[in-house]
């Protein structure tokens, strides 16, 4: 059987916050937050925009692009770090707005590598079960909601958005995906997490006080992590599969910093005019970055059928993959 994306789409609020919009917030300005993060601006989701809004809107969009009815998906795998409830799976009121009651739905944790960990997800039930026939994968983030707009490190890099890739399988589908590599290695939890919440810390008054609601990182060691990680899978992955970096027509990582981008691009020996960037428009959209990239680069008429795309991603876990496609359409 073969599994091949024949859609995408994708949502993002209609808010800009600038820059110059931050520097009235919190101690920054222009220039270091583009000097360091290649950020110029970011959307930000209505108080009423809810994640499953966005996620609704982006798969409307694919599967129109696709030509299939959402009555007619068969599974919705949806990855979102800022989800709506702990309980149940965002997946759910999802498919709710959707208005389909056929489909098997879940959320995927993997944070950044949402998108990547999804799709290899839908791509492997698909495999297990041939009945599973149309299938959305969708990442979602209201990154505004989980962010401390106090703390200059980190809510300058965050925006909301959502973006949705639509998969079909069959035996007359011509296979789109090569190969993937992921990894994860909770060593590095306490690096990029939202400490309270949960049932490990519980919401107390001491806990919202404390801020402990909101995501915190360690920028520098994160920095090197995802480098590292988004290189050596990039590198293994391409050579498991005989292929040379030479061969690639385009890279789409994660959008988290142009210069975590360049540094991956710079180790791997690929040219910068082959990796896509929308992460000036955008920040760090977490889950949907790598989505919105894809739809972005359709849009743009950037790719093209038959063409060699590598995605990469590295999120909060640690959690890291690679997912190399031959563009189907």
């Amino acid at each position: 059987m073969g599994i091949s994306i024949i859609g995408t789409g994708s949502c993002t609020p209609d808010k800009i916050m600038t820059n110059f919009d931050l520097e009235k917030i919190v101690n920054t300005n222009d220039e270091w937050i583009r000097t360091r993060t290649g950020i110029m601006e970011r959307r930000i989701a209505a108080p009423e925009q809810q994640v499953s809004d966005m996620a609704a809107d982006a798969c409307r969009k694919a599967l129109n692009m696709g030509g299939v009815d959402a009555k007619d998906v068969d599974l919705i795998v949806l990855s979102s770090t800022s989800p709506e409830y702990t309980f149940p799976s965002t997946a759910c009121a999802l498919q709710k707005k959707l208005a389909n009651t056929k489909a098997i739905c879940f959320d995927v944790q993997a944070a950044c590598s949402g998108f990547i960990f999804g799709l290899e997800t839908a791509r492997s039930f698909m495999v297990a079960n041939p009945n599973l026939k149309k299938v959305l994968v969708v990442g979602s983030e209201k990154m505004s909601s989980i962010v401390d707009w106090t703390d200059r490190d980190t809510c300058v890099l965050f925006g909301d958005a959502a973006a949705a890739a639509l998969l079909v399988g069959g035996d007359e589908e011509e296979d789109c995906f090569i190969g993937c590599k992921m990894g994860s290695d909770g060593t590095y939890l306490d690096r990029l997490l939202i400490p309270a919440g949960g049932s490990g810390i519980p919401a107390t008054h001491d806990t919202i006080d404390q801020h402990l609601h909101y995501l915190k990182m360690d920028g520098q060691a994160i920095f090197r992590l995802a480098v590292s990680k988004m290189y050596e899978c990039s590198k293994e992955l391409m050579e498991e599969k005989g292929l040379s970096i030479g061969e690639l027509d385009w890279m789409v990582p994660h959008q988290a910093n142009i210069r975590i981008m360049n540094a991956v691009a710079d180790r791997l020996g690929l040219p910068y005019e082959k990796v896509f960037a929308n992460i000036h428009l955008y920040g760090n959209t977490c889950a949907a970055t790598i989505g919105l990239a894809l739809d972005e680069m359709i849009q743009q008429n950037l790719l093209k059928k038959g063409q060699l795309v590598l995605l990469s991603a590295v999120g909060g876990g640690l959690t890291w993959g690679s997912t190399l496609l031959r563009w189907p359409f």
